[in-house]
């Protein structure tokens, strides 16, 4: 990495700077708790992470959350895994979640979308009223703190009820999309042991209706735990027998009874992707999801009650309930059931425009489509009300924060933002405060000591290391479902570096104090001793118009050997002749590195995802290395299974 400072893409101007949250925080807890008043972010973040306690103790402070019965510390444990917070005190997440609803009664809470792109409000004070209604028929089906409820849902306003009135019961909320088949669900929620499950007869996508009543059936066979089933009629036909109707249980004006639980009293649990066994279920804390969140929106995204906060997401990933935590910052969250390319590929912004978005949220592979398909977001919507663009799910190449310049709005803040399903949050990512360079992470997030290390436990700066977090953050796991004795959640990021968390990625710190994401470092390209993420490479090679995805894996020869091939699905009407791929590989040659050019550049029809849109590189290496199909992939956790036997095959060939 260059050390050099390049001219920033976007600059925060000095009165946005003195309006961001995040500013008037630090003069609070320079005021009130010695944060350091001068310094800007760097100082602010250093001593977030030098006194960690005085920092979380802050922002509950700050953003007023509502203890029942006193902690007795900030952080009774320290040592990960294992860190205890706020140990003794109580609190309710639903209760923070509809707090706005005493003073904002009539205004949007949320603002539900579907492929019509009209956007329906659901105002607080119904909102509260609805989840009151069902948190009281959640106890009366005898739903007790601790006991699991389940969703099949899409992104419609019921899911956001049916996790405020589990939360608010001390129940624990799982949810999967309905673009899961039976196995995919059933691999997770056999897992937790459901007592309730919410679920539709079916969903809207791409223009069509799409019946799951079949596969419905077969989740109530399959899972024996269930004790009611409440279903909501989407595509509007009758209930199943024996299932409850949804009108029914939310239909009563029933004010919300919180239970108090510990801090760290299961919330919800998600699941990893499950490439290549059952998915990890993964327990986070309602105490520890509220103060994590309320930093992450409330500092962070410099989120508030006069914000519209869209995110495009499903049931199925941790952004949907990260989005839904905008409510705890008083913001109308705007969720959007549909295909995010319908009718066509600018979509999303027609919703970010039509539902006054001021915070919009998509993946960086959608940026990417609406570059190569000639997308003019602002010349074809009025996107005045968007403050920020924030992007995830993979790096945002450089091409990428160059087009939301030049086709948003050159005044546009642009985030890149990096976590992980397994904190619900991010390591790094949005600061309101800072410039924007291209291809960067802004910066480290608030109490997250995040670094870059060599294999030796080394930090390093300017170069590529391994991602790990050196101290605790409180919504880090409390446990994994199903791992009595704590060793998968041990082996899954203390096993390298014991009592530090590394995550999985390869990332550059910059000495600006940026950061660069390079991919997943479980399947790096390590290339006569020189180590590059995937991503680097996707960079590069799909900015070629021919190149519409592609897949690279390298794969260590039983001869000492290493092979290297790069799979490329390519655009209609391309052609892989020997033109292509000379310029696929003086590409790669001339912006990266010559000694990661392919051994092989090899055509697909398409590029296996896991269900939540990420490229599965791990089991594709795993196959081509000869392992059978059902040890490498889990099948339900993969978008096209079909796509797998051309990897299949060409490792039959190679064998």
């Amino acid at each position: 990495m260059s050390t050099v400072n390049p001219q920033p893409l976007w600059q925060p101007t000095a009165e946005r700077i003195a309006e961001a949250r995040i500013t008037r925080f630090q003069a609070w807890a320079a005021e009130h708790h010695g944060a350091p008043a001068d310094g800007g972010y760097a100082a602010l973040h250093r001593w977030s992470v030098d006194e960690l306690e005085t920092f979380w103790k802050a922002v509950t402070e700050w953003f007023d959350v509502r203890f029942t019965t006193p902690y007795e510390r900030v952080l009774g444990d320290r040592s990960m895994p294992g860190a205890r917070w706020f140990p003794g005190a109580t609190l309710n997440y639903a209760e923070h979640a509809l707090r706005a609803a005493d003073s904002r009664a009539d205004e949007p809470a949320l603002l539900h979308v579907d492929e019509t792109h009209d956007p329906r409000p659901v105002t607080w004070a119904d909102l509260r009223r609805q989840v009151g209604s069902l948190a009281a028929e959640l106890r009366a089906l005898g739903v007790r703190p601790g006991d699991r409820v389940s969703g099949y849902l899409p992104n419609i306003p019921e899911a956001v009820v049916a996790l405020l009135a589990t939360a608010a019961v001390g129940g624990v909320w799982t949810s999967c999309a309905p673009d899961f088949g039976a196995r995919s669900v059933l691999d997770r929620f056999q897992q937790v042991e459901p007592v309730v499950l919410f679920t539709v007869d079916g969903y809207r996508y791409g223009g069509k209706e799409h019946d799951r009543r079949e596969i419905v059936a077969e989740l109530r066979r399959e899972l024996p735990t269930l004790r009611a089933v409440v279903h909501i009629p989407l595509l509007g036909t009758e209930a199943p027998d024996g299932a409850l109707e949804w009108s029914a249980l939310t239909a009563a004006d029933t004010a919300p009874v919180f239970e108090q639980v510990p801090f760290d009293h299961p919330l919800w649990v998600l699941y990893s992707s499950g490439t290549t066994g059952l998915p990890k279920a993964i327990v986070q804390s309602q105490g520890g999801i509220l103060v994590e969140h309320l930093k992450q929106l409330g500092l962070h995204c410099d989120l508030g009650p006069e914000d519209r906060f869209f995110w495009y997401t499903s049931t199925g990933w941790m952004m949907w309930n990260f989005l839904v935590s905008g409510l705890l910052t008083g913001t109308t969250v705007v969720l959007y059931d549909g295909s995010p390319g319908h009718p066509d590929t600018g979509a999303q912004w027609r919703i970010a425009e039509r539902t006054g978005a001021t915070l919009y949220g998509t993946s960086a592979a959608y940026v990417m489509a609406c570059r190569k398909a000639g997308v003019h977001p602002s010349r074809d919507h009025d996107l005045s009300a968007v403050k920020c663009v924030a992007t995830t799910g993979s790096p945002l190449p450089p091409d990428g924060f160059r087009w939301l310049h030049e086709e948003v709005r050159h005044d546009l803040w642009i985030a890149s933002v990096s976590g992980g399903t397994d904190v619900c949050s991010c390591f790094a990512g949005a600061v309101p405060t800072l410039p924007v360079h291209v291809g960067e992470l802004q910066a480290p997030c608030l109490g997250t000591d995040l670094q870059s290390w060599d294999p030796s436990g080394k930090p390093l700066t300017d170069e590529v290391g391994e991602l790990v977090v050196t101290n605790p953050m409180p919504s880090m796991p409390i446990h994994f479902w199903n791992d009595p004795d704590g060793s998968r959640y041990h082996d899954s990021y203390f096993d390298t570096y014991p009592g530090v968390w590394r995550h999985g990625d390869w990332i550059t710190l910059t000495s600006r104090g940026s950061v660069v994401i390079h991919g997943r470092s479980d399947s790096t390209l390590n290339r006569q001793g020189v180590r590059m993420g995937s991503a680097d490479i996707y960079e590069a090679v799909e900015r070629l118009p021919e190149i519409k995805e592609s897949l690279v894996v390298g794969i260590e020869q039983p001869d000492g050997g290493y092979w290297m091939p790069l799979f490329v699905h390519l655009a209609p009407g391309a052609t892989l002749d020997d033109d292509l791929t000379d310029r696929i590989r003086k590409t790669i040659r001339t912006q990266l590195s010559p000694r990661h050019v392919p051994d092989e550049i090899i055509e697909v029809p398409g590029i296996p995802h896991t269900l939540t849109g990420k490229r599965i590189e791990v089991p594709v290496k795993r196959l081509l290395q000869g392992t059978p199909l059902e040890k490498a992939v889990n099948p339900g956790s993969i978008d096209n299974l079909d796509l797998l036997a051309h990897y299949q095959e060409l490792a039959r060939t190679r064998h």
